[in-house]
């Protein structure tokens, strides 16, 4: 999609969550400011909750959480987790792995379809190995409850929802299993209508005396989508394998009333105008087999295909500047293949693979009007990359001490291509080695601690390489920046157990991780430019949950700080921010299931924005089953006060950013699920690139 707004929409999302593809929930036109914020936000967790090592396992079967609703509801309850939206993130990591059974997830609405009394346990696994990719920060692996039904099995889900719009979607899910087969089918369909309002200054020195450059918005963006997916499993003795192919269409439009202004003058009226046309097709296959009892070989490929085109005009209905149209087709694919083996050496577990992946993006932008032309050019881009990697672990339990350690080998052949000529100077080949290691120590059933170290590399996404710019308005343009460089990472992990206490604290080195900039941009007029450089930065992430039961009541507290340092000419950006998670579920006469969730934070910094403080938002919901479990009913608010703070500041080379908007966050839904038969997750495969799939 083009990235066209006067907010700063997609490029921030990029660059806090990277995020994982969610087709069945559109790219909310929102601000990701406030996806920031859930990196340095927790929930907390309900008895049934440990740590083994690193990693936090969260039992629910048998405990309040298997009959809160689906899994994206257990995980909002689960601790160092938070979900909004349908979209999942762990503090300070930004969006994790999931994966269902040993298979990845490939959209967000695999939550949705699977059950709360379906997941048998949830583990959080916050130090990752050399069997990830270097941008892969945590991994949560959902195990569900053996199910050997044969036969047909259905789930319905229809779910309406009220925000300042209505949205709506339905999901179908078909399974049948005879013999060693499992066939599956699922469709889903939704319509979603957010509507985001807000008002942004920039102020800065400019021809010698102070100027501002102003806009307000009100971002209404309808969008349809659809997913089609079907495949099979086969399952017979120590061999399994299976297929799946997923087809994700989307259509969407976006609506931009508002002004702009320059300094004292009239506001002007402008209106922006986006369509969006879009699809992707996924292929997946996989193969497992164990043989000699202690020897497993796994092999996953994935086949991706994308493209999406965008018209965008920016309208001046009063005419005092020209109407501006712009056209945007973008064309991506990927082939991935991983493939390792599981053995056993010196007592211990060993595992070697390789990971490869061949992608591309392309990127044709046309400018159509000729004035603007002369500042922000038609281009066309190409970014393609060759991946080649080797990577080992080795892990094994000296008693109470367990050891694991990792290597991982990735050779890179990076080309990027500006109206088909190859740039040298932004093209590259990298040879790249990386280390993890970690250790934990078992006191007891009740006390234990865990530490960790990993050197990883984090590649930026395709949509921040782009060399093309965007019209924002008749000052502003927003643009991705080709000339990132791969960010280095040096992680260290502690994690604590004692008596009911958990405890989570991170530091990392950042090299070269990019974040966003506004600046002035040479033109003959008053022109700034939004667009991400590398920058270096210094972090520390800790937090403390605790859980308790009475009764019927099981309450959880999480409180934590988020602190950075970072400094950009003579500007620091090291304000922290603390911040706390009060969760309440609670288990009602009848089988009702009630949750109250109440969250907040402090001011503070994360990368180069100031958040502003939001100290009291609430949630809730109410469940409750019929027919014998085959029936399911929820009722959930979200921001019942219409308390939550999306407001931010930025400052950097000279130009002060204040944004102050209205999320579309208070709202209440309505879901039903029918359930015949239910069965748990489908395709068994593993991420054979995900962190390719990310970048796009």
């Amino acid at each position: 999609m083009i990235r066209i707004t006067i907010t700063t929409l997609s490029l921030f999302l990029n660059f806090v969550l990277c995020r994982a593809e969610t087709p069945a929930r559109p790219e909310e036109a929102a601000d990701s400011m406030s996806r920031q914020l859930q990196e340095v936000v927790v929930t907390a967790n309900i008895p049934g909750t440990r740590l083994s090592g690193n990693t936090i396992v969260s039992v629910i079967a048998g405990s309040p959480l298997q009959n809160v609703g689906t899994a994206a509801d257990v995980l909002a309850q689960l601790p160092m987790i938070t979900v909004s939206d349908g979209e999942v993130a762990v503090v300070g990591k930004g969006v994790p792995e999931i994966y269902i059974d040993g298979r990845p997830m490939r959209d967000g609405d695999e939550l949705s379809r699977l059950q709360s009394d379906n997941i048998r346990k949830v583990e959080l696994d916050l130090a990752p190995g050399a069997m990830y990719d270097g941008d892969t920060r945590a991994v949560v692996r959902i195990s569900t409850r053996r199910d050997f039904i044969s036969g047909l099995s259905l789930t319905d889900r229809a779910m309406v929802e009220k925000r300042r719009h209505w949205s709506a979607n339905n999901m179908l899910d078909l399974n049948y299993r005879f013999g060693k087969w499992d066939i599956f089918a699922s469709g889903l369909v939704g319509h979603y209508d957010t509507e985001i309002r807000g008002v942004t200054t920039n102020t800065l020195l400019y021809d010698g005396k102070i100027a501002e450059v102003g806009s307000t918005q009100a971002n209404r963006t309808p969008s349809t989508v659809g997913v089609v997916k079907a495949g099979f499993n086969y399952a017979g003795g120590e061999r399994s394998l299976g297929a799946s192919y997923r087809y994700n269409p989307e259509h969407g439009t976006l609506t931009n009333s508002g002004a702009e202004w320059i300094d004292r003058e009239t506001p002007v009226a402008r209106r922006i105008e986006r369509t969006t046309n879009a699809g992707s097709h996924l292929v997946s296959v996989y193969y497992d087999e164990t043989f000699g009892e202690a020897y497993r070989l796994h092999f996953d490929g994935d086949c991706k295909l994308a493209d999406s085109n965008n018209e965008v005009s920016t309208l001046y209905p009063g005419g005092e500047s020209p109407d501006v149209r712009s056209f945007e087709d973008r064309q991506s694919s990927l082939w991935a293949g991983k493939l390792y083996l599981a053995m056993p050496l010196w007592s211990g577990r060993l595992t070697v693979g390789s990971q490869d992946s061949y992608s591309r993006s392309r990127l044709d932008y046309r400018m159509s009007n000729p004035g603007v032309e002369e500042y922000i050019p038609s281009s066309l881009t190409e970014a393609s990359q060759v991946s080649a990697s080797l990577f080992s672990t080795w892990s094994r339990d000296f008693g109470k001490l367990s050891l694991s350690a990792g290597l991982r080998y990735e050779y890179v052949d990076y080309v990027f291509r500006m109206n088909n000529m190859k740039m040298k100077e932004l093209s590259r080949t990298d040879h790249l080695l990386t280390p993890d290691i970690s250790l934990g120590y078992v006191f007891n059933d009740r006390a234990q601690v865990g530490i960790s170290y990993r050197l990883s590399t984090v590649k930026p996404p395709y949509s921040q390489l782009t060399g093309s710019l965007n019209y924002v308005g008749r000052h502003e343009i927003e643009g991705g920046n080709p000339s990132l460089r791969d960010e280095r990472m040096h992680s260290l992990q502690l994690s604590g157990m004692w008596n009911g206490f958990i405890l989570q604290a991170g530091v990392e080195r950042s090299l070269d991780t990019y974040g966003f900039v506004k600046r002035l941009y040479p033109a003959p007029a008053l022109q700034l430019l939004l667009q991400p450089i590398n920058i270096d930065l210094t972090s520390l992430d800790a937090y403390l949950v605790w859980e308790g039961r009475v009764g019927c009541w099981s309450p959880s507290v999480t409180a934590g700080v988020h602190k950075q340092w970072l400094g950009i000419g003579d500007t620091r950006y090291d304000k922290p921010i603390l911040s706390y998670f009060l969760d309440n579920v609670v288990s009602l006469p009848y089988g009702f299931m009630l949750t109250v969730n109440l969250r907040g934070q402090s001011s503070g910094d994360f990368h180069t924005n100031r958040f502003g403080a939001g100290w009291f938002v609430a949630d809730a919901s109410v469940c409750k089953s019929f027919l014998g479990d085959s029936l399911r009913v929820k009722l959930a608010a979200n921001d019942i006060f219409n308390t939550s703070n999306n407001d931010w500041t930025m400052d950097t080379y000279g130009v002060f950013v204040n944004k102050m908007q209205s999320y579309d966050r208070r709202g209440v839904s309505l879901s039903l699920t029918y359930r015949l038969h239910p069965r748990k997750s489908r395709y068994k495969g593993e991420a054979a690139s995900e962190a390719e799939l990310n970048r796009f």
